[in-house]
């Protein structure tokens, strides 16, 4: 038997776009005299182009056998990348969204689908662009999709809805899918605040800033993740830990994207709650965005120890159990007591770890992982810091990622 001081409960991972995984690195040439977020985006929607419901299962599966090694055992997929190249539905109109829920059952990591309903092509009611048309959707056609995905949930499985953006969906449309189906505990997801341009453009057509909007004219509560939510005012951040819902933050994805950095600091003073993502999946690490979060402040701030509370002192402490806390809320799947990560009691970096510093040293103490055993209902999802399937699952994505960087 392990120490039972050396066992932590299972890390949420609450913002996920699988597919990404395989351009991780792939996007970090220099081709615009302004490269920001908006030049990466059209690179990932070349690469996105060439992903097929096969090609999604063996991405999904390595990721998911990367995340359950990294400790996270429940993952929440922001997913969009639902039909053809060119928009038109596959025989099985849920066939990328299957191979994601395959991927999940095969790896053994708990999955809360978040289908994407995304319509236009940004606030002025734009058509899709060519490259976006296979994530679109008409309001009836993804009260469809979510409907039959509800069919297959178990004790693993949770669906819920997300709307792309305030960019991506009119008001009209996400009031329809609101009073369908928004009125249940289904997690509601959103992109919202994450660049300035979108700030801008929303100020300038609708007369008001993202989050500003989506508190005046939505029912946001504690079933809604707001994902990134970067360029944030204290007004703004009032409301949204007044209405109790989380916060997304994916720190390496931001920084990676150039978003900016959240107010952590303010927002735990409003009793605001959080959660982690990894986004783009350039870094699947919860150590990795638990310490990011934390010195992205203190390189801002020029402090130290920003991530805690009046009633807990330990950064790493109260960042983990702030997330761990706010991403089951996120994930809208019940607290499993089984659900669990085993540290290394070998570990040179745990060396008379005690419970009053066993936090800091996960999350402070070096790149070696700490993590020996992961369980996931039960079950041993990771043993000795590997998946039972790592290898198998590695030779398939080996193969695909090979297929896929063979059309650039």
């Amino acid at each position: 038997m392990h120490a039972p001081d050396l066992q932590l409960p299972g890390m949420p991972n609450i913002h996920s776009h699988a597919f990404q995984r395989a351009m991780a690195g792939l996007a970090e040439r220099h081709k615009n005299p302004t490269d920001s977020f908006w030049t990466w985006r059209e690179q990932m929607y070349r690469f996105a182009g060439r992903i097929t419901p096969e090609a999604q299962y063996d991405i999904a599966a390595q990721l998911y056998v990367e995340m359950l090694e990294a400790g996270y055992t429940c993952v929440c997929e922001f997913h969009y990348l639902h039909h053809q190249p060119g928009g038109q539905p596959y025989a099985d109109p849920a066939a990328m969204s299957h191979a994601l829920i395959r991927a999940a059952r095969d790896t053994g990591i708990r999955l809360t689908l978040l289908p994407v309903l995304y319509m236009t092509g940004g606030f002025d009611g734009r058509p899709l662009s060519e490259r976006q048309r296979r994530f679109g959707h008409e309001v009836e056609d993804y009260l469809d999709l979510v409907s039959l995905l509800q069919r297959e949930e178990d004790d693993r499985l949770k669906i819920g809805i997300a709307f792309h953006s305030l960019r991506a969906v009119p008001e009209l449309s996400m009031r329809e899918v609101l009073d369908e189906i928004g009125k249940d505990r289904t997690p509601i997801h959103i992109h919202i605040a994450e660049q300035l341009a979108e700030v801008d453009e929303c100020k300038a057509l609708r007369g008001c800033r993202p989050i500003e909007w989506l508190l005046a004219n939505m029912p946001v509560d504690d079933r809604w993740t707001l994902v990134h939510a970067t360029h944030i005012t204290p007004a703004e951040a009032n409301g949204v830990a007044e209405r109790k819902a989380i916060v997304a933050l994916c720190p390496t994805t931001e920084a990676n994207l150039g978003d900016g950095l959240f107010p952590l600091r303010e927002f735990f003073d409003l009793d605001g709650r959080i959660g982690i993502g990894s986004d783009s999946n350039v870094s699947v690490s919860a150590v990795e965005e638990l310490r990011w979060l934390e010195y992205g402040q203190r390189l801002i701030t020029h402090e130290r120890a920003i991530g805690i509370t009046i009633a807990e002192p330990s950064v790493g402490r109260c960042l983990f159990e702030q997330t761990v806390a706010g991403g089951l809320q996120s994930c809208g799947q019940p607290a499993q007591a089984e659900d669990r990560i085993v540290l290394d009691p070998d570990a040179p970096a745990l060396f008379g770890a005690t419970r009053d510093d066993l936090h800091d040293r996960f999350v402070f103490g070096g790149n070696r992982s700490l993590i020996r055993e992961v369980h996931v209902g039960g079950k041993v999802a990771v043993r000795d810091g590997r998946h039972p399937r790592r290898d198998e699952i590695a030779a398939a994505y080996r193969k695909t990622l090979t297929h896929l960087l063979a059309q650039a």
